[in-house]
């Protein structure tokens, strides 16, 4: 099943990336995309953040780390140099906007510039509608998380992409943004909001070779999803995976990357919502 969601993620880079003729140029390559670039991704110190670090530095870029736990970050940062890479590390809770603005301010005055930024850092939370009555925090610090401290990160590196008249920031979404994802209300909205506000910042960048690319990722198997026992034996992508298809989308500078699924079921969502809710309410109650 994994290769299945590979393979249909490329299919729909080369829909959303290329004429029917593209086969017949030479694709770039990820150092053609990133070599001698300035390249920030936050979430860096496990699962799809650590693979894609890993891939970006040896293939050129300067890989910023961002996390909260140091010493994973040193380890991925030591791995990435001893690939021949150049990488440097950043701590930061990115739930303290304090943290965020000190963070980003140091980044500027040790590298001038971030060229891509990778939106990586999440937190998921399963919790239905009948066990949120009492807990507003869980929607709080869920979208402080997912979506107020990348909006920060946005302000902070996008004066300078603008200036400069290249920039991309990819925005590692949720599959769920597309198909639905009762028992994550206060997840899926979170990275909804991520979502409509770049599609915002894109209709105001486009001509100034701004990309924002949003990445609807499926079930990748990290330590995110390792609590929840339903997923155990559910089919997943690796870590490895989810990093190689945000480098993917590096090189391709999508608008978007979906797997089909989530494109079929929008597109009934478009035409006919009614039976799309009845499918999403049945797989609920299944406790699928």
């Amino acid at each position: 099943m994994s290769s299945t969601w590979e393979w249909l993620f490329r299919v729909r880079h080369a829909l959303d990336t290329g004429s029917p003729f593209r086969s017949r140029r030479r694709r770039p390559s990820l150092a053609d995309a990133v070599a001698g670039r300035v390249v920030l991704v936050t979430g860096a110190s496990s699962g799809i953040g650590r693979a894609a670090a890993l891939e970006l530095g040896a293939a050129g870029a300067t890989v910023l780390l961002v996390a909260r736990r140091a010493p994973e970050l040193q380890e991925v940062a030591a791995t990435v140099t001893a690939r021949g890479g150049t990488a440097a590390v950043y701590p930061c809770d990115l739930s303290d906007l304090d943290a965020v603005a000190a963070t980003t301010a140091q980044v500027l005055a040790d590298h001038g510039r971030v060229d891509i930024l990778v939106n990586n850092a999440g937190r998921s939370i399963r919790r239905s509608l009948e066990q949120s009555y009492d807990r507003i925090h869980d929607f709080e610090r869920t979208m402080q998380l997912n979506y107020i401290a990348a909006v920060r990160l946005l302000l902070a590196f996008l004066p300078g992409m603008r200036e400069r008249r290249f920039g991309q920031v990819v925005n590692v979404l949720s599959l769920a943004n597309l198909t639905g994802g009762p028992g994550y209300g206060a997840y899926v909205a979170s990275k909804a909001a991520l979502d409509e506000v770049s599609r915002s910042f894109q209709a105001e960048t486009l001509d100034e070779n701004i990309r924002f690319t949003s990445v609807y990722m499926p079930l990748v198997r990290t330590e995110m999803i390792t609590p929840n026992e339903r997923y155990a034996k559910t089919a997943a992508l690796t870590a490895a995976q989810g990093g190689r298809v945000i480098c993917d989308a590096i090189v391709d500078r999508p608008r978007r990357v979906a797997p089909l699924i989530g494109r079929l079921v929008g597109l009934v969502d478009a035409v006919n919502l009614a039976p799309a809710d009845a499918g999403r309410n049945q797989r609920f109650t299944a406790g699928i």
